[in-house]
């Protein structure tokens, strides 16, 4: 992949969108931390004091679990998808693989999702829950969250360089994903006939992943890890074939 012959400039464009997000602002990295915990405040009061759910035990730390994944992949990818056109003196003037553009703001982002990932464990600590053997596979659950985005993100941006209200569609689809996902309701409730279709959604398998891992000190069952992985895979496939179809005439729309 040319993108990993470029590892210095790669680099730098991840660390200038990590410092311009926050740039003028006073809170800082801070707010990496704000807006889950902000989203978990709310949803917690919610589900335990309006529609109590009382067979999930530590509310706060399950949904969670949830947050982090999903807040990681709705930010990325629409930060994705508009990171050609917001770059685009980048993008005509540079000689450099065009995919780096994308694949650095996704990686930027997984600045911010290391930080909201350590606030998770922080808190699924202090609930009581203790590091077991199987925290191991949340590298591997993590890795593949973002090889999952990053190919969304390469097909994403090359559309959006030629009908712009692609960037619309991708905010509907995250609206819609907040509630395909599980991060207020367990797996355990969703009918039988529809259970193969969330372990084929990347974004609901890493949740469930990181459930059985960090609150039921369980190793992710095979069927899951498999689909997550030909699913994350298949879609980085599929992104750089669309961006490298697509690329040759990104000058003329830019």
């Amino acid at each position: 992949m040319p993108v990993l012959r470029h590892g210095f400039l790669l680099q730098n464009l991840i660390l200038r969108d990590f410092k311009i997000r926050y740039r003028n602002m006073s809170l800082g990295v801070f707010w990496s931390l704000l807006n889950p915990l902000v989203m978990m405040g709310v949803l917690t009061f919610i589900f335990t004091k309006i529609f109590p759910s009382p067979s999930i035990k530590n509310f706060g730390v399950f949904v969670l679990c949830g947050l982090v994944p999903y807040n990681f992949f709705a930010v990325a990818w629409v930060s994705g998808t508009t990171s050609l056109l917001n770059n685009a003196a980048l993008v005509k003037r540079v000689r450099m693989p065009r995919e780096i553009v994308p694949v650095s703001v996704v990686l930027a982002n997984g600045v911010h999702f290391l930080i909201q990932i350590a606030l998770l464990v922080a808190f699924v600590l202090g609930a009581g829950y203790g590091v077991n053997r199987n925290w191991l596979w949340l590298p591997f659950v993590f890795g593949m969250e973002i090889i999952f985005v990053c190919g969304l993100s390469l097909a994403s941006s090359a559309l959006d360089v030629f009908f712009r209200d692609v960037r619309y569609v991708v905010e509907s689809a995250n609206t819609v994903l907040f509630w395909l996902v599980p991060i207020f309701y367990s797996f355990a409730i969703i009918p039988d006939q529809y259970r193969t279709v969330y372990q084929f959604n990347p974004i609901a398998a890493v949740v469930m992943a990181c459930r059985l891992v960090l609150l039921e000190n369980r190793e992710p069952p095979f069927s899951l890890v498999w689909k997550l992985a030909f699913v994350s895979l298949l879609a980085l496939g599929a992104g750089l074939v669309i961006f490298r179809r697509s690329k040759a005439k990104f000058a003329d729309y830019l």
